[in-house]
């Protein structure tokens, strides 16, 4: 009987250090995953440049010895803020879309998401056009990191539209490259036009290109 109770008590203490593990783990988890919404709202205003571990402390009001232990660099915590951003996206933007009927009703999802992405999820818009001005002529991983999202998102693009040429909706000898390039470049206007040249009809005529684009792409 001794040797029983000796063995609950043996399972009872790895079930509580198991438990513990579990807390510290999910509240470190919790804990970087706020300091990184806090960085990529600090990079869509301020970019990567400036994002650095001793800002970030005033920010969240953290010892930079306590974010240290998290990111070890500026560059790791750059690289980091950027692969949070893209999974924000994938969450906000690219799931909703996924879920859309396939063809155009996808397409049409997935740039109506992004037009939300950069008007309303970041107080400095889309953090992946601002960081592709300021990375597109500085070498390194950052960078590289960034072309991977970036291409990613125009294939995202091309296979919709490909999706759309099955589903009948587009023309069969669309090009879907050519597509995701224009459609592309509708967003980027987008943001030029309502950052930087404050046009309040910047919306309206993103909606207006894009349209443009369906068409084309319909073989209307």
């Amino acid at each position: 009987m001794s040797q029983e109770i000796s063995d609950r008590g043996c399972d009872f203490k790895s079930t509580n250090e198991r438990a513990t593990l579990r807390y510290v783990i999910t509240k470190g988890a919790e804990t970087r995953a706020a300091i990184l919404d806090e960085a990529v709202l600090v990079v869509s205003r301020v970019g990567f440049s400036d994002l650095t571990i001793g800002q970030l402390a005033e920010q969240t009001q953290m010892s930079k010895s306590g974010l240290f232990a998290h990111f070890k660099s500026k560059e790791q915590l750059q690289l980091d803020t950027l692969e949070h951003a893209r999974r924000r996206f994938v969450d906000l933007v690219v799931r909703p879309a996924l879920s859309a009927e396939r063809g155009e009703p996808r397409v049409r999802t997935l740039f109506e998401g992004w037009l939300e992405w950069a008007s309303n999820s970041l107080d400095g818009g889309c953090i992946f056009v601002a960081a592709s001005a300021e990375l597109d002529d500085r070498p390194g991983e950052l960078r590289d990191a960034l072309v991977r999202s970036e291409t990613d998102w125009l294939e995202l693009l091309a296979t919709v539209a490909r999706a759309a040429v099955a589903e009948g909706h587009f023309s069969s000898d669309l090009d879907a490259e050519q597509f995701a390039f224009q459609v592309h470049g509708v967003m980027l206007a987008y943001h030029h036009a309502r950052r930087l040249l404050r046009d309040e009809a910047a919306g309206m005529r993103a909606r207006t290109a894009f349209d443009a684009v369906l068409v084309a792409a319909r073989g209307t």
